[in-house]
């Protein structure tokens, strides 16, 4: 019988002629049974989890951007947690965060508690979930380059205010604004454009906390028509922390977004 079960991702559709993809990989808490069950948290740990590990309200950011945008970008949309894959991480040994249990499949916690046995075997939910995402995404891109030459993704993350013990690198500057780049898909003219679009959300800083952006591996070092950016929002600047509501932020930062959008040449 054939598998019914919904992607976990969302492709929402933008303008014929846009580059743009807007990948949103974090702002789901939604957890499938079948990755429930691996997780050792009482439900009220899980969600004050789920409070700090999800970027809250980046979904919403992102949609009020294409609204708002000249000319409406694509959406990749992630529909689940990042604690049933993180789509972002590297599947395999190249993974840095696999040093403190978050790789593609975490077994730590943010506050370094356990999540899942360390003994989990990681390929189930990479089959099931991270496998298939990444082709969809590739997939996207690939559609993206026919259409119009080229492709510009921008990540749409946040953080948090106050360093958690997961983060690697987080004894540097917590700007408002983090802007994550790489040095073969990052152009100049995107990052000018980035700064200057969300200069009047305050400082922006680059590569800390959180450095490098995402692209599908089919295309990482190889195609200089694909270009990347993560943009990193402190939670505080738009919503209350851990996990509470937004606030009137969010419709600064969207704005934000949709000039950087806007940027982008045709």
């Amino acid at each position: 019988m054939p598998d019914r079960t919904p992607p976990s991702y969302a492709l929402l559709p933008g303008a014929a002629g846009s580059p743009v993809i807007l990948h949103v990989p974090h702002s789901a808490r939604e957890i499938p049974a079948d990755a429930r069950a691996g997780i050792v948290l009482d439900d009220d740990t899980l969600a004050r989890e789920l409070d700090h590990i999800t970027d809250a309200h980046t979904a919403r950011i992102a949609e009020e951007a294409a609204e708002r945008a000249g000319r409406r970008p694509w959406r990749f949309v992630n529909r689940l947690s990042r604690l049933v894959v993180d789509p972002e991480r590297f599947p395999d040994g190249r993974e840095e965060m696999t040093a403190v249990g978050m790789g593609a499949v975490y077994t730590r916690t943010t506050h370094g508690e356990v999540l899942r046995p360390a003994d989990t075997d990681p390929g189930p939910l990479v089959e099931r979930y991270f496998r298939p995402y990444a082709r969809a995404m590739a997939g996207a891109v690939a559609d993206r380059l026919a259409a119009t030459g080229r492709a510009v993704i921008v990540d749409v993350h946040s953080y948090p205010t106050e360093r958690l013990p997961y983060e690697l690198h987080g004894d540097g500057p917590r700007p408002p604004v983090c802007l994550g780049t790489d040095a073969f898909h990052t152009p100049p003219w995107l990052l000018a454009a980035a700064r200057e679009a969300f200069a009047p959300c305050g400082e922006t800083g680059l590569d800390s906390p959180f450095s490098g952006t995402y692209v599908p591996l089919e295309f990482y070092g190889e195609r200089a028509e694909v270009g990347a950016l993560m943009v990193e929002i402190r939670r505080d600047t738009y919503m209350s922390e851990p996990g509470g509501p937004a606030g009137p932020g969010l419709t600064r930062l969207a704005a934000a977004l949709a000039a950087l959008v806007d940027a982008v040449p045709a």
